[in-house]
């Protein structure tokens, strides 16, 4: 049996943050399941009450566009003929009931440990995020309360503007 296994790498390259969400796009979908884009949507076709507009959705035009050129796999002058679908992580998952290879089975193993590395990450980061928060606000503290000690100092250190008495018996 040959190795099916997909680099987490490739995986990881092709998952993009779309209107607010974590999502892939069908044709890298199609390429790392070995399929055409045109099979790819046929099956989810066939199933739409599988695909909600939670797990799949279609880019609009300005979308597309800016995802072509940012992935350069539209020769200039050529025109966009489909607005491409994309899947997010549930979509992706819900593939796997609708695409039946070995393969399939791979990469969407492959694909679900991307995502859950992903958000792992994001998890780490917001921690660190917090706790950094957390000690400017601590050193921000401190340094009031640093100020505030100087500023007594410099008090307790400036000349008095009293007037001088003078030493001896004043009528």
């Amino acid at each position: 049996m040959p190795n099916l296994a997909v680099p987490q790498e490739v995986v990881e390259q092709n998952i993009y943050l779309i209107r607010g969400q974590r999502v892939m796009i069908d044709r890298d979908l199609a390429l790392l399941y070995g399929v055409s884009t045109k099979r790819l949507n046929e099956q989810v076709k066939r199933n739409l009450k599988r695909f909600p507009s939670d797990f799949m959705f279609k880019l609009n035009l300005e979308e597309a566009r800016v995802s072509r050129s940012q992935f350069a796999t539209l020769k200039h002058g050529h025109n966009i003929k489909y607005l491409p679908y994309v899947f997010t992580e549930q979509g992706v998952a819900m593939l796997s009931t609708v695409l039946h290879s070995e393969r399939a089975i791979q990469v969407n193993i492959a694909i679900m440990r991307a995502f859950v590395k992903l958000r792992q990450i994001l998890s780490t980061n917001k921690e660190l995020a917090r706790k950094l928060a957390q000690l400017e606000h601590r050193i921000e503290k401190h340094d009031t309360e640093i100020h505030a000690i100087f500023e007594a100092i410099r008090q307790l250190m400036a000349p008095q503007d009293k007037p001088k008495r003078r030493i001896g018996f004043h009528v």
